[in-house]
């Protein structure tokens, strides 16, 4: 979907097997999405988590009239990037690279993990600290390290808009049992990492688990069951196995 923006800033958010990739499976399954993320009189724009049909994501730009000068990538899984996806080979940074010669933006933590999901060198990906914000012609993202889905699992602040991978969904959260994964850091993500994010922001997480796609920060906060716990001990206790 196309959502409201300032008149020169471009959003698009895409689900996989429904606005691309639409003969893929496993993506129909999985109904990830991927945003396009950029400025409309600069003609740049970035992709976030572009994994299968990378071509059509380049030509749906395109026909947006944006080139795609970079890649952000939320975390390291293959759904999100590429690679290896339980005997499926799903494309992603990889492909991209072979398309357009574009630097791809990750937390410094989750590097190696990337590098051995996806094959693609060290050189090619850009390290970022939380905090870093990336240009896109007058557009300004905002990268935070939300760590716990995976060790540099990180979530986009655009204008109003938070998105945020597998960090957090409108009625759950990434899930802790996979390689990489902590809870007590996602309870410090959710609860402490991304408290600066106002109500007013707009969640847009990595799937679509929810029969909305995107929903109002303050909502997600007051409805999510992942926010009903009152400290880490609880969250713990009662999460930490599961999630």
């Amino acid at each position: 979907m196309t959502v409201a923006t300032p008149p020169r800033a471009y959003f698009r958010q895409l689900l996989a097997g429904r606005d691309f990739a639409r003969a893929d499976r496993v993506a129909g399954q999985m109904v990830n999405f991927t945003y396009l993320i950029g400025d409309r009189e600069s003609g740049e724009c970035v992709v976030v988590d572009p994994a299968y049909a990378v071509d059509e994501l380049v030509r749906l730009a395109a026909q947006d009239g944006l080139r795609i000068t970079g890649a952000l990538a939320t975390h390291y899984h293959p759904d999100h990037v590429g690679g290896d996806l339980f005997g499926n080979d799903v494309q992603g940074i990889a492909r991209l690279l072979e398309l357009v010669s574009v630097p791809i933006h990750c937390q410094r933590a989750e590097a190696p993990w990337i590098m051995r999901m996806t094959g693609v060198g060290a050189s090619e990906l850009a390290l970022h600290d939380s905090g870093d914000e990336l240009v896109v012609g007058a557009s300004r993202i905002r990268l935070i390290h939300t760590p716990g889905h995976t060790p540099g699992s990180q979530c986009f602040l655009v204008d109003d808009k938070l998105v945020a991978g597998d960090t957090l969904f409108l009625s759950g959260c990434g899930r802790t049992d996979l390689p990489g994964g902590d809870a007590r850091e996602l309870y410090l993500s959710l609860t402490q990492r991304l408290a600066a994010v106002p109500d007013t922001a707009v969640l847009f997480p990595g799937h679509l688990y929810d029969p909305l796609p995107s929903a109002p920060l303050g909502d997600v906060r007051r409805s999510n069951p992942m926010y009903r716990f009152r400290n880490l001990d609880e969250w713990l206790e009662q999460t930490g196995a599961a999630y």
